[in-house]
């Protein structure tokens, strides 16, 4: 490891925005705010949601112990409808969302809004029943079951409320574990279904949604808007780009016994709007398993002539790669995510990445700014036999002045860390700032395993960095 000294303060790095490169428009980053301004847009529509239920009525249906059980449920159902619809919106893939939020920050998002949603449709059903059965003599469960049988759309709202809780149930991490990704991703989908049974229910017993004009035209144009966007960017987008760009995959390499390297060219891949750092979903249609998409980041910065990933084989979908065959058409969706040089808030940065996570990282070296370690690239591994693209790293950092350190050991037992056992009389943030000195005035890249990721970012954060200058990846699900 090689000694830095601390640079005095009149040479340490601006903490302002770097200087604008000749970034084509296509490729210039979401500005920030947009995150804010999506964020007050989708608290907006919860509001409105409740302004609607008070017009109708709501405050004042409070006259008996059925009818507020009742009101009760129906502001909770409306409120879980309208965020269940910004769950359909969150993964749509819309192109200014995903820049503005990245997929860490957007999958939060999607987990908390869906828990929400999920607790509120529950206590809808649950409100709603006891509300009804107060004015009847079939009890709770027989009023459960006479409004399943005969109200409107109630058989399909039903359908919708399992699809929705198979969604919820192998969306818990104890399950998740259990799941290939790609059942996961499968069971997932189910989330449109349960929104989609759910309609009909709601235009012909909810009297909320027909209460007004404005009810009317909001809840279809909502409905209308998320069908339009799944259409647009998960369907048709997706389709006519991979049309556009025809791509296929030009040649396979293998980097190591478990790691794989695929090169895809194609027509005018210089206007795809991706950066070096960003992700694809891909689908490589050779037979069995094409219909299943798996995040794979490019590993090499875009040249305009061809895209690369490289992958670990840790399951059916990554062990596949190095059967692949040249001339196998790709289908893919992206780019996503703001791991690129785009969202850098200093001049300096440091790249820290585990394993098969220093991909995206060696081809964000490529792409940022050359200058006397002007980038420092921390690589973590087990072993010197997991290390991947060193030939790459190694001469990446010499045209770019950069600086690249192995850590190299099995990991600690004694507690959680991002460092190896020999490493024990380190500190976590000590440690970075033995390798990086100056760390607190460098924009900080992470990718890896995601629970080592936030020993990495808590230590990056207790070595003074902000929080705005550490930009992260995460491909769990």
């Amino acid at each position: 490891m090689s000694a830095a000294v601390l640079p005095e303060a009149h040479d340490l790095p601006s903490a302002t925005t770097p200087a604008a490169h000749a970034v084509p428009r296509h490729l210039r980053p979401t500005p920030l705010w947009w995150r804010d301004a999506t964020a007050a847009v989708g608290w907006a529509l919860v509001l409105f949601v409740v302004a609607l239920w008070v017009a109708g009525g709501g405050i004042s249906d409070f006259t008996s112990v059925g009818e507020s059980l009742t009101n009760v449920g129906r502001l909770t159902g409306l409120v879980a409808s309208v965020l269940i619809l910004i769950q359909v919106l969150l993964m749509a893939r819309i192109p200014i969302l995903e820049q503005a939020w990245g997929q860490d920050e957007l999958a939060r998002v999607h987990r908390l809004v869906g828990n929400t949603s999920f607790n509120l449709m529950v206590a809808h059903i649950v409100l709603t029943v006891l509300g009804y059965s107060a004015g009847t003599d079939l009890g709770v469960i027989g009023t459960f079951v006479d409004e399943t049988l005969h109200a409107p759309g109630m058989l399909l709202a039903l359908a919708g409320t399992v699809a929705l809780v198979m969604v919820v149930v192998t969306s818990v991490k104890k399950a998740r574990r259990r799941l290939r990704y790609e059942s996961w991703h499968l069971l997932h989908l189910y989330a449109y279904l349960g929104a989609g049974l759910a309609l009909p229910h709601q235009l012909w017993t909810g009297a909320d949604f027909r209460s007004s004009t404005v009810a009317t035209v909001f809840w279809w144009g909502l409905y209308a808007a998320a069908l339009a966007s799944v259409i647009v960017y998960r369907v048709a987008l997706p389709l006519i780009r991979s049309r556009r760009h025809r791509l296929v995959v030009s040649h396979v390499r293998a980097e190591s016994p478990t790691v794989t390297s695929v090169v895809v060219t194609g027509r005018h891949l210089d206007r795809l709007p991706v950066r070096a750092g960003q992700f694809f979903q891909w689908r490589f249609l050779d037979g069995e398993g094409s219909s299943r998409a798996n995040p794979y980041s490019i590993s090499a910065a875009p040249d305009g002539r061809t895209l690369r990933i490289t992958a670990e084989a840790v399951g059916d979908s990554s062990s596949r790669l190095a059967t692949l065959r040249p001339g196998t058409p790709v289908l893919v969706e992206g780019p996503y995510g703001r791991l690129h040089a785009g969202v850098r808030t200093r001049e300096r940065s440091v790249l820290i990445g585990a394993g098969i996570g220093i991909t995206p990282l060696r081809a964000l070296l490529e792409e940022l700014p050359a200058g006397p370690d002007a980038t420092v690239v921390i690589y973590r591994v087990g072993r010197q036999s997991d290390i991947v693209l060193a030939d790459e790293l190694l001469s990446l950092a010499r045209a770019k002045g950069a600086r690249v350190v192995a850590v190299v050991g099995h990991r600690r037992t004694d507690r959680e860390s991002w460092l190896p056992a020999d490493s024990a009389h380190l500190g976590e943030a000590e440690a970075l700032l033995r390798i990086v000195p100056d760390i607190a005035y460098r924009d900080v890249f992470v990718c890896g395993n995601p629970a080592w990721m936030e020993h990495v970012i808590t230590a990056a954060k207790d070595a003074g960095v902000p929080a705005e200058s550490i930009h992260h990846e995460r491909f769990s699900y």
